[in-house]
């Protein structure tokens, strides 16, 4: 079982929650953080301390406030806390239920599992710090689980990625085409084009290519 826990989480009920369920595994050494820059100085303090900390569970999302956050998100807490210490297991704790986003954390930098907030999230805590801490496995929600292994979710790849930061810094349409195609990638016509971006519209329920840019820049996509 892990014995020094760090959580970054900026809601109090929330942190009582999960402070509750360490308690009822034994783990009495634990710090909590409501900043994702606060939580990262004390993971690099008890490095260079040689106490480091076995676990992080982090929030995605943080609520902005006055304070100026060099690290806003969790999603870059993770990346940067796994770039410091490669060893730490990581769980993300969160309301996130897009599976891109999951894909994409336990593909890089690799969190060790994933907990959806919810009616059985403090049973899926326990179990998922148990699981991570006595074997290699990782653990996902069932909820979210199934919905990983949806073959019928449309798979956003590198191309999506290319043309969604394209379209954030303005290029048009027919530009992004022509640079694609002087790369030799597809999609390399204007149909081709508006189909996949049709696609991605529907997968991230956004109105229009405005919306759709502006949803996947808050999903730390682009």
């Amino acid at each position: 079982m892990f014995k020094k826990v760090i959580i970054a989480e900026d809601f109090d009920s929330i942190n009582l929650g999960i402070e509750q369920v360490l308690k009822d595994l034994g783990i009495v050494d634990f710090q909590h953080s409501k900043y994702c820059d606060d939580a990262f100085l004390k993971i690099r303090r008890a490095i260079q301390d040689n106490e480091p900390y076995d676990l992080l569970i982090s929030d995605l999302s943080f609520k902005a406030d006055s304070r100026n956050s060099t690290i806003a998100s969790g999603d870059d807490l993770i990346q940067q806390v796994r770039e410091l210490q490669p060893n730490i297991k990581i769980i993300a704790y969160s309301v996130e239920d897009k599976s891109y986003r999951i894909r994409s954390l336990f593909e890089n930098p690799e969190i060790d599992g994933y907990v959806l907030k919810g009616r059985n999230s403090i049973e899926e805590l326990k179990k998922a710090i148990h699981i991570i801490s006595t074997s290699d496995q990782t653990f996902i929600s069932p909820e979210i689980a199934s919905a990983l292994q949806d073959k019928n979710n449309y798979e956003i790849d590198d191309i999506d990625i290319l043309i969604l930061k394209h379209l954030s810094l303005g290029t048009p349409q027919d530009d992004i085409i022509q640079i694609l195609k002087d790369s030799g990638i597809k999609p390399k016509s204007k149909s081709a084009m508006e189909k996949r971006l049709s696609k991605l519209k529907d997968f991230f329920k956004a109105n229009n290519t405005v919306h759709l840019v502006s949803i996947t820049k808050d999903m730390g996509i682009i």
